[in-house]
């Protein structure tokens, strides 16, 4: 007796999310991140918190090297309920066997966004003494990538069917590093269809970054962390690289009475700013979600359909 299966793929035709990237309409994704454990309600009811706001969730993949469920699991579990989800895959984690495997397996199980990352080294994270594989580089990976879509693996062994990836990268928004903008287009050059930045706070920078850039021809989606305190501000200046809060932001964060409304209302004058610049954006709540429609109603963006 044969086996039947509720997935169904159509190569031919793109994503719900890569419809919109087509469209006219301002993208909004947001990050979900798996359980460090696998009780998955918490990540269930941060997602439906926002849904109706958001057209596709990224679904990371051992964030900041702190081991977590595996995100094929969880956008597995996602992608039931009914939502988009971009799957991010890590160079860090897996040689190209283990990649090419799951790349695959997503796109099976209805997963056709890829977000690629090289991630961050594991001493940054939870279990330090972790092996990073980086037997790929993201530049590598999205080859692969393309080498999937044409039949092949990537040492040239042909498959007996092949995906369609939504494939996209993540950016630092530094105009002024040329040895970003070289990887950069390197990846527009892989056929890339969209970026996802880290975080911005400086519009005005970010609008120079999109100058420098304009001839890639790529969606960009800006990346947002709303501040909850001037504290975290000046930690994330310290230890993220890439990001910069500037003083007058900090200063503002120092005076208010309610420092996460202050955030809140920065992050929704940047959204309001930024849909005149780009794509879209890219919300990373880091557990601020109870919060996160609000700021939807303030940056005057409203629920889908």
């Amino acid at each position: 007796m044969s086996l039947k299966t509720n997935v169904t793929y159509y190569p031919a035709m793109p994503s719900a999310f890569k419809e919109k990237l087509l469209s006219d309409d301002f993208v909004i994704t947001s990050e979900i991140s798996p359980p460090k454990g696998v009780d998955v309600s918490s990540a269930f009811e941060e997602a439906g918190l926002i849904k109706d706001y958001v057209d596709a969730f990224n679904v990371t993949d051992n964030q900041r090297a702190v081991m977590r469920m595996s995100p094929l699991a969880m956008g597995h579990l996602l992608k039931e309920q009914g939502l988009d989800v971009i799957m991010q895959f890590t160079c860090r984690d897996r040689n190209r066997l283990a990649l090419q495997s799951d790349l695959l397996g997503a796109y099976a199980m209805g997963m056709e966004n890829v977000c690629i990352m090289s991630g961050d080294y594991p001493t940054k994270g939870d279990n330090p003494g972790a092996k990073p594989v980086y037997d790929l580089d993201s530049v590598q990976l999205l080859g692969a990538m393309n080498r999937l879509e044409e039949g092949y693996d990537i040492a040239g062994n042909p498959l007996e069917s092949s995906p369609s990836f939504t494939k996209g990268a993540v950016c630092n928004t530094e105009p002024d590093q040329p040895l970003q903008l070289m990887k950069l287009e390197k990846k527009a050059h892989m056929g890339i269809d969209f970026f996802q930045t880290q975080a911005v706070y400086d519009i005005g920078h970010f609008e120079t970054f999109m100058d420098s850039i304009s001839h890639m021809d790529v969606p960009v989606l800006a990346g947002l962390i709303p501040l909850k305190s001037a504290h975290m501000a000046r930690f994330m200046n310290e230890k993220i690289p890439g990001i910069r809060v500037g003083d007058e932001l900090i200063a503002r964060m120092e005076s208010s009475t309610d420092p996460a409304e202050e955030g809140l209302l920065i992050c929704a004058e940047q959204i309001r700013e930024l849909r005149k610049v780009c794509r879209g954006i890219h919300l990373m709540p880091i557990g601020h979600y109870s919060h996160i429609t609000a700021l939807f109603e303030m940056a005057g963006l409203h629920e889908k359909n």
